[in-house]
């Protein structure tokens, strides 16, 4: 599942939110005599109660509890229209807009095109007028609208700024286009190449713990330790979430192990109030004769996976 970043604040306070609606929903219907339809709510209240201890909790991945929200929306909804086939079809619009929410663009899409059809299938919503599935579709799409020009704002941002969006290090692109030429420079000149394989295991850790901010305030503590005990030719860039390249160029194996004693002596005195000392895991790599770019982007590859599964 594609990245779709909200605040865990937020998140936090959608979950209970739905929890609170549940139960509330489950005491009404309790008080009408509705114990026919009590089963459901009931049950969700407990699903949505596990969902939210779930992303309170660490280890776990935080698709599972937006999953088991959604699924409870669809489910209520769903059982609402079986058993009123009275029910006003606006109801509709609340599992619709729950799937933007919470999942990325084209998954949400895909469901709703998907599901949209399954509705008319239901006897209460079969007998609406046809105004109500012009409704639905732009519900779909409006929905669909910001979601898509703000991913078509990042990548034109990507395409025309080098810069990561985190923190003050070189995007991959960029990072491979900078690689690539100091690498044929290396070849043509016979001269020596060294990269730094940096890996930031706090990172995640700081992101489910403490929010955005930790996590940008490591970030920046690392680019900002880096770019000052390197030269100005030196390139710094983010090959992966918790990976940076450091490209030495005019660098021997020697000189690139004495670059990392130094940043790893310089990262373990920078103290962040989150998470405590700055811990950083740095590997030298470097090219070997006749092996091409992509042999060689490959091990870079490897060799931050190796450092994130220490």
């Amino acid at each position: 599942m594609i990245e779709h970043q909200i605040p865990k604040r937020l998140m936090t306070l959608a979950y209970a939110a739905s929890v609170a609606l549940m139960v509330g929903y489950a005491l009404w219907l309790y008080a009408m005599g509705d114990y026919r339809d009590l089963l459901i709510p009931t049950f969700m209240t407990l699903l949505l109660m596990s969902a939210l201890l779930m992303h309170i909790g660490q280890g776990l991945k935080s698709y599972l509890p937006r999953i088991i929200l959604l699924c409870s929306t669809y489910s209520v909804v769903l059982s609402a229209f079986y058993y009123h086939p009275g029910a006003s079809p606006i109801w509709l619009g609340l599992p619709v807009t729950a799937t933007f929410l919470l999942l990325p663009l084209w998954a949400a899409l895909l469901i709703n095109i998907a599901i949209g059809p399954l509705w008319w299938l239901l006897p209460s919503v079969a007998a609406t007028p046809p105004a109500i599935i012009v409704g639905y579709a732009a519900l779909t799409l409006l929905l669909a609208l910001p979601r898509w020009e703000h991913a078509r704002l990042r990548a034109l941002l990507r395409a025309t700024d080098p810069n990561d969006s985190d923190c003050n290090a070189y995007h991959i692109d960029t990072l491979k286009e900078r690689l690539n030429s100091e690498f044929q420079r290396a070849a043509m000149l016979n001269q020596q190449l060294a990269v730094l394989v940096v890996h930031l295991p706090q990172l995640d850790m700081a992101a489910e713990q403490f929010g955005h901010r930790a996590r940008t305030a490591l970030l920046g503590a690392l680019c900002s330790e880096v770019n000052s005990h390197c030269r100005d030719h030196d390139v710094l860039g983010r090959a992966d979430n918790a990976t940076f390249w450091l490209v030495l160029p005019d660098t021997s194996e020697s000189g690139a192990l004495l670059v990392r004693e130094r940043l790893q002596r310089a990262l373990s005195e920078r103290v962040l109030v989150e998470t405590g000392q700055l811990e950083a895991r740095i590997a030298a790599c470097l090219p070997s004769r006749a092996e091409s770019f992509e042999r060689y982007l490959k091990r870079l590859e490897a060799r931050g996976t190796s450092l994130a599964n220490v």
